[in-house]
């Protein structure tokens, strides 16, 4: 047989096996690309980092956008201003005539800040000796308890050291230059460190007020990030409620965490990945979950990166399905609300039913699953055991279909780790989470963590009843 120029002859065998080792190259290929656009994983994991295109890039202007409103900083009040310096006219500055001043119309103001010579100010606490001739020895007159238990930074002091360095990700050697060259203190890293425990004590009580109201919440969004301490590796979880978000760090990321927390008879919705912890934690005690629906898109677009054919169509139509459940979300607001649950609910049925029975089936000569094709077949299993926990939200009034509020409550949490390195010891464990807790506790309502912290340090101090982080309703 005359083989052409350029061509190669090989057997069928070589054929059928150069055909396999391709698959099984393009398997690999899919299952390295994997990003946390396309899968699961979290956006830490991605080798290499996803590409954001600026405003320029999609082009956008720089800036402000049209149709947004503008921001504006409010002036300083009247009581605010501690100095006031005013610029007149002796003359008409284009024609050198004599001027007037009009008092009725309003003078343009410049108002400006600056920082003091001496931005702190030095309290000195003289306790003097007295001679008792009774007892023939020297007594001291006694220090205030507030006055022992501040030591060198007062209240304020005290609160800004902790902002810094949990709410500003500084880290100790930072606070030490800042306060050297700004305050013009010396102090020592390991005085700062102390200054950390003083807060977390003065915040103890707050925290343990939201672990005991935590397991009463109508609904929960949980997430876990992990860390090393020590070489060890360790959990920081996020409990994310309406009113409140609270940090825990665990050695364990199993349902013994969930459990304690939030106990064995939680009667609210919680919302989470798919992560095992919670499948456990939802079957071993009948617990309602609303599983996120954005990971699960992630997982169906995996799909369909991988070479199979099949399974790749199968990708496109189970990601088609969910794509027009939210079609139905985003048109909410122009339909009746028995229309617009009929109609998700409608989805819901699809959606589950495209998982389920339009899968493509992979069997063996011997009728069994080929175990290359196995991702369909645990998409599959996802939509039988748990389908139904992915449309919680059409039901349940208040609860989102994805996990984000807790993802988002948990990043600010992943800076500060890296830039500050962590912690080192029990003690800087619970001082991170009673910080943690604070700091994003009042963002979610809009105060600030600096007047929390300080109003905690101001009552430790002088042994008053810590403030609350539950808002008080009428």
């Amino acid at each position: 047989m005359q083989v052409p120029e350029g061509y190669i002859l090989i057997t069928l065998e070589e054929y059928n096996g150069l055909k396999e080792t391709i698959r099984v190259l393009s398997e690999k290929v899919a299952k390295l690309s994997k990003t946390s656009k396309n899968s699961s994983k979290p956006p830490s994991s991605d080798f290499i980092k996803q590409n954001h295109k600026t405003n320029k890039e999609q082009n956008g202007k720089i800036g402000a956008q049209p149709g947004h409103p503008k921001h504006e900083r409010q002036p300083f009040s009247q009581d605010e201003v501690h100095d006031v310096l005013e610029y007149n006219l002796t003359e008409c500055p284009v024609c050198h005539n004599t001027v007037e001043i009009d008092l009725s119309k309003e003078p343009k103001i410049i108002q400006q800040a600056e920082i003091i010579e001496v931005p702190i100010s030095i309290e000195e606490h003289k306790a003097y000796a007295y001679w008792c001739k009774n007892c023939q020895a020297y007594h001291y007159a006694e220090f205030p308890p507030e006055v022992i238990k501040a030591g060198l930074f007062k209240a304020k002091m005290t609160a800004l050291v902790a902002y810094m360095k949990n709410v500003c990700h500084c880290s100790f050697s930072n606070i030490r230059k800042y306060i050297r060259d700004v305050l013009h203190l010396k102090v020592s890293r390991g005085y700062l460190s102390k200054i950390i425990q003083k807060v977390s004590n003065s915040l103890e009580m707050a925290y343990e007020e939201l672990l005991r109201v935590l397991p009463l919440a109508i609904k929960v969004n949980i997430d876990e990030t992990g860390h090393k301490e020590n070489g060890e590796k360790f959990w920081t979880w996020v409990f994310k409620t309406d009113l409140f978000v609270l940090f825990k760090i665990d050695k364990s990321r199993g349902s013994d965490v969930l459990i304690e927390v939030l106990g064995k008879e939680f009667n609210g919705v919680l919302g989470c990945d798919y992560f095992s912890a919670y499948r456990k934690y939802m079957n071993d005690f009948n617990i309602i979950v609303q599983f996120c629906i954005a990971h699960l898109i992630r997982d169906i677009k995996y799909l369909t990166s991988l070479p199979d054919t099949e399974t790749k169509e199968y990708g496109k139509k189970l990601l088609l399905s969910v794509r027009e459940l939210f079609k139905i979300i985003h048109e909410k607001s122009n339909m009746p609300e028995q229309n617009f649950i009929d109609r998700l609910t409608y989805a819901k049925e699809n959606i589950i039913k495209t998982a389920i029975q339009e899968a493509p089936v992979y069997l063996d000569n011997n009728g069994k699953v080929v175990k290359e094709k196995c991702e369909v077949k645990n998409m599959v299993k996802r939509f039988t055991d748990n389908g139904k926990a992915y449309f919680e939200f059409i039901t349940s009034p208040g609860v989102e279909p994805t996990n984000n509020t807790a993802e988002q409550a948990i990043r600010f949490v992943v800076i500060d780790r890296h830039v500050t390195q962590g912690t080192r010891s029990i003690k800087g464990r619970k001082a991170n989470e009673r910080l943690w807790t604070v700091i994003a506790t009042c963002s979610l309502r809009g105060k600030s963590a600096f007047e929390f912290i300080l109003k905690s340090v101001e009552a430790y101090f002088y042994n008053r009843a810590s403030p609350s982080l539950i808002p008080v309703t009428s």
